[in-house]
């Protein structure tokens, strides 16, 4: 690691400056040799972000003390995760062929950008890898190497191409043939986890969920794509909380997981090989969160069908 980075970074921010300065500092140990910086605008409906927002965009600009080609990508007014999410991306890869993205609450390990910058490399031309993830929640390592492949994208700390990220479609347009010719079934075997994918889907689709993520998620499942993750977790999510967007209970216990730091020269598996298992912890932990949502709707809906009842009764 103490070899040049020559990746490019984007670095998403938003209006928290006490995780956006933790994750700056790890960046600016890398010095990568171009940083984009993109911002969203601030809500109008929310007193005091347009300072805050402002004292990010200022702090970053203010301490970039290492010989760097900066892009900026401000904006003006808010545009919301998916979209200001999403375009910041395509920015992002209409300048360049490969890169690393950081959210402003994603604290790498300095050991992450140095996998990812090998393995953007190493996989560059093949059309069966989407992602580089660094962050990890398996209990278990899988495999002997340094890294294994997963149906699944995670992006708190990631990197990919242009060529894959020109696929992206943020209006999800083959999301109705997907759903109806079933083709989720082959993507898993387990029904449960069917279920769980398709609520997720119909709600993104629908604009329920804001979520630029989702998407890219569908894109994966859509086309046969597999990421690689890191065998040891390397991110540390630091967004969890009171001023969060999307992530304000953390009820994985995944923003508990320590971070580690990988060794190099890397071992690389001998194959591209993926199994079903290989996604276990988003599958069978984060899902279950999914069925007591039905639950505890459930139970709503029984207690007020008791009140409409008592009601007619008097």
């Amino acid at each position: 690691m103490n070899k040049k980075l020559n990746t490019p970074v984007l670095f998403l921010t938003f209006n928290r400056l006490d995780t956006t300065k933790q994750v700056f500092f790890a960046i600016s140990k890398a010095k990568p040799p171009r940083l984009y910086v993109a911002s969203d605008g601030t809500r109008d409906k929310v007193d005091g972000e347009k300072d805050r927002v402002d004292a990010v965009r200022d702090y970053i600009l203010n301490n970039i003390d290492w010989d760097c080609e900066v892009k900026t990508l401000f904006r003006d007014k808010n545009l919301g995760c998916k979209i200001a999410v999403s375009e910041a991306i395509t920015w992002f890869f209409n300048n360049e062929e490969q890169g690393i993205i950081l959210e402003d609450d994603c604290l790498p390990d300095q050991s992450f950008f140095y996998f990812c910058e090998e393995l953007l490399e190493k996989y560059k031309d093949d059309d069966r890898i989407g992602i580089i993830s660094g962050d990890n929640f398996n209990e278990e390592k899988i495999g002997d190497a340094d890294y294994y492949f997963k149906k699944i994208p995670h992006i708190w700390g990631w990197a990919t191409w242009k060529r894959v990220w020109d696929k992206y479609d943020v209006a999800m347009q083959d999301y109705p043939d997907f759903k109806k010719n079933d083709r989720i079934k082959s993507v898993w075997s387990d029904k449960r986890i069917q279920k769980y994918w398709i609520d997720i889907f119909n709600r993104t689709y629908k604009d329920e969920i804001n979520s630029w993520a989702y998407r890219l998620t569908f894109q994966f499942f859509n086309k046969n794509i597999l990421s690689v993750c890191s065998n040891v977790n390397l991110v540390r999510n630091l967004g969890f909380g009171d001023g969060s967007t999307n992530t304000l209970i953390d009820l994985g216990g995944v923003s508990k997981i320590d971070v580690y730091s990988l060794s190099f020269p890397l071992k690389h598996p001998d194959n591209i090989v993926y199994k079903e298992d290989n996604d276990f912890y988003i599958n069978k932990k984060i899902s279950r969160f999914f069925y007591l949502k039905i639950f505890f709707k459930k139970i709503k809906l029984f207690n007020l069908f008791k009140k409409i009842i008592n009601i007619s009764k008097k």
